[in-house]
């Protein structure tokens, strides 16, 4: 990016945060460090292809220095754009044209690699930036926001038709307070109305029908750091999904983030009812991904080699229960290494010391959340693949 600033997940949801009120290009635990990286592995894309799996990451222009974009290059068969299609890269400001300059490098990147792309996000209340005020969207008529979201929506679908496996046309609008189960503290239901979130996928299918099409939200596997319980998420999202799909909208995957929090997860995650959850997802026609999947090492210790063996657990216990449900057709980590992690920056420990939530450390070195991930694919149930990436035939 040259001198621009890396605009972080913080920078920008702290700069929209009024918006939203009114992110270069079998199972023992094993060694790591150095030793680790000696190891000869099996990319993770492959590992999970074999078991009918795409495996791939989030990664944004920001991050591909040349280290990490072979690392990145080697390990997934899918990229998730994390910033590079966010509106503070294509619409900075309200006056500004659409720029694509940072989701056509990204695009391109997967591309040379023979990944899919799954792109991110296009509704969704954040990610505006700094040049964007509260009233430029809160205070919007009916039209006006109309021919905003609409028009940026249909304009970045048209743009990439062909080139994106899957959209997330509507990011983070599930609430169990919310009306219906739909939040109503964002700027679209309230300048629009509830029938924004399936117009926007009528129009996804309209300029893109050949693109899975994906609803996706966050708190669906343990108790939250507000205490919201996980379980009110499912009745919220299940009765989004039926409404939208009762109004012929075509939805026809949910997207779960899977951010897990390691604090008591063991105590706190009940697989059964979790995959009793999923069945009722399933059974409602809808494909699954885990799409933004990482680990936040609150309350465990600071030392690395431990820290790291809980949060392998972690992905273990996660990574067991989901992956029983062979309509789960991806696992998408939210960034492969914890020098890009948006937990380092958004909520650093209190004790200081780097966040470690991925599968590879900041040197680029597997860690044992990673063994625990390559082990729970390799023996995860077989399904039929719903993809095939292109590098697969390579």
């Amino acid at each position: 990016m040259g001198n621009d600033v890396r605009l972080s997940r913080r920078s920008f949801l702290t700069a929209t945060a009024g918006v939203t009120g009114a992110a270069m290009l079998g199972g023992s635990v094993r060694a790591v460090g150095a030793a680790a990286s000696s190891i000869p592995r099996t990319p993770l894309w492959r590992t999970a292809i074999r078991r009918g799996i795409v495996y791939g990451s989030s990664i944004a222009t920001w991050q591909l220095d040349p280290e990490y974009s072979r690392l990145f290059a080697r390990e997934a068969a899918i990229l998730f754009t994390e910033d590079d299609l966010l509106w503070y890269r294509l619409k900075p400001t309200p006056d500004s044209d659409l720029d694509f300059t940072y989701g056509d490098q990204i695009v391109h990147f997967a591309e040379q690699n023979g990944q899919l792309v799954l792109g991110a996000h296009l509704v969704w209340d954040q990610g505006f930036g700094e040049g964007w005020t509260d009233d430029d969207v809160w205070g919007l008529s009916e039209s006006e926001a109309r021919t905003l979201l609409f028009g940026t929506e249909r304009a970045v679908v048209r743009h990439y038709k062909g080139r994106i496996a899957a959209w997330i046309v509507a990011n983070e609008v599930i609430s169990p307070e919310g009306r219906h189960g739909f939040r109503t503290d964002v700027p679209w239901y309230n300048t629009i109305g509830p029938e924004y979130v399936a117009e926007a996928f009528h129009i996804a299918a309209e300029e893109d029908p050949a693109a899975l099409r994906i609803i996706n939200d966050f708190g669906y596997e343990t108790v939250n750091r507000y205490g919201d319980e996980p379980a009110d998420k499912w009745r919220a999202t299940l009765r989004v999904i039926d409404s939208l799909l009762d109004a012929g909208a075509p939805v026809q995957a949910l997207g779960i983030q899977a951010h897990l929090l390691a604090r008591h997860f063991a105590e706190r995650f009940h697989p059964g009812e979790y995959r009793r959850w999923l069945g009722e997802v399933r059974d409602r026609g809808l494909e699954i991904l885990i799409t933004e999947m990482d680990v936040l090492d609150d309350g465990l210790p600071a030392q690395p080699l431990v820290r790291d063996r809980m949060v392998a657990d972690v992905y273990r216990r996660y990574l067991d229960a989901a992956l029983e449900e062979t309509d789960v057709i991806a696992v998408i980590n939210f960034g492969l290494t914890d020098r890009y992690t948006w937990l380092e920056e958004d909520y650093p420990r209190d004790d200081g010391a780097h966040r470690r939530p991925l599968p590879f450390d900041r040197s680029l070195r597997p860690k044992q959340a990673y063994w625990g991930i390559d082990d729970r694919l390799e023996h995860a149930p077989r399904r039929r693949a719903f993809w095939h990436p292109p590098r697969q035939s390579a």
